[in-house]
């Protein structure tokens, strides 16, 4: 079987592991400092401060913003669902907007006309490795004054107009085993906000400034020094991980028939943390089964828009109809783009696909 993703670990990895519990400085120690240094580095960022998850992230973040009950984010409806749970974390409530159904990423237009009163940030979310349009989005805060949260959890090293995303704002990462680096388990805030920095740092852990002195409440958000040396080992392959992604993205761009495939518009560089085709004429599923069969894995990124979710519709009472949304959950197939794929790989996963689309 053709894995849809594969975590690249080698040796590096290892050694710094086994330096990590050989030296018993094994939580928030010199290693932890270290990835967060060159984290921030690697977006242009003035902060960045590690976490225990992507999850955490967001949520540390949007509370170091200030945002709680009776705000208001604006996120988009088609992602993982962390994203708009972190916003209901924190007391706010998430305001979906529609995505643009080439890019799957917020539609600008509509986040403007969602602004009322109450919205206090905008949280865009990457999505599979492509920028939001973060010049429209960082326009509209600025004229109505507010604050720009990305979620970068799957967008590492991703860029738009020669900038990093996690460089905009605040941002979040996720460094789980999926995502095209990863520390085993962990996040990452960015920041060029020196308070909002010290925020995360408290509220990570459990709001102390001096051990066992605790200036308010916090959370157990920590990384620890074995994740970090994952983390850090793996940073430094970054680039040569992401150009494979791109590589293997470019051969399917050039092979496959019968399906729209991802796009990468002028100005933005995709870091393809999936690719996602959409499958017209409801063959999506049909699809999937046949490269099952065929030892291709696939995965469905996200299968129901989050405010078609059970818990959005009958706890929260969420009733939208969001057709772009809607309609690419029924539509979208993501394939095997990881590195570990070889050229063999590539090919069977495109003649399989030809071959049922043809049919």
């Amino acid at each position: 079987m053709i894995p849809i993703a594969r975590p690249m670990i080698g040796d590096e990895e290892k050694r710094a592991v086994l330096e990590v519990l050989e030296s018993g400085m094994l939580a928030q120690g010199s290693r932890v400092e270290a990835f967060e240094k060159a984290f921030a580095e690697m977006c242009g960022a003035k902060h960045a401060i590690a976490t225990s998850s992507g999850t955490t992230a967001l949520h540390v973040a949007l509370l170091a913003h200030g945002i709680g009950p009776g705000d208001e984010v604006i996120t988009t409806p088609f992602t993982f669902i962390a994203s708009a749970n972190s916003i209901l974390y924190v007391g706010a409530k998430p305001v979906f907007v529609d995505i643009d159904p080439v890019t799957f990423n917020l539609d600008p237009d509509g986040v403007e006309r969602a602004i009322t009163p109450r919205t206090r940030a905008i949280l865009p979310v990457h999505l599979f490795g492509l920028p939001c349009d973060m010049a429209a989005l960082t326009d509209i805060a600025a004229r109505h004054g507010l604050t720009i949260i990305e979620d970068a959890c799957q967008a590492h090293g991703a860029e738009h107009l020669g900038r990093r995303v996690g460089s905009f704002g605040t941002a979040c990462f996720s460094l789980y085993p999926t995502k095209n680096i990863t520390s085993a388990e962990g996040g990452m805030v960015t920041t060029p906000d020196d308070a909002v920095a010290e925020s995360c740092r408290l509220l990570r852990q459990h709001g102390m400034r001096r051990r066992y002195y605790h200036d308010e409440i916090g959370y157990n958000f920590r990384m620890t020094d074995v994740h970090a040396a994952i983390g850090l080992a793996q940073l430094r392959k970054l680039e040569r991980f992401n150009a494979a992604r791109a590589a293997n993205a470019a051969f399917y761009d050039a092979h496959l028939c019968g399906v729209t495939t991802p796009v990468a518009p002028a100005g933005y560089r995709h870091v393809y943390h999936q690719y996602t085709i959409r499958v017209p004429d409801g063959k999506r599923d049909a699809l999937a089964d046949h490269l099952r069969q065929q030892g291709v894995g696939t995965g469905i990124y996200y299968p129901v828009a989050i405010h078609q979710q059970t818990y959005y519709t009958e706890q929260l009472g969420y009733r939208l109809h969001l057709p772009e949304a809607e309609s690419a959950a029924s539509e979208v197939l993501s394939l095997p783009v990881h590195p570990a794929l070889s050229r063999s790989d590539l090919e069977t996963v495109v003649t399989a696909i030809n071959t049922f689309m043809g049919s």
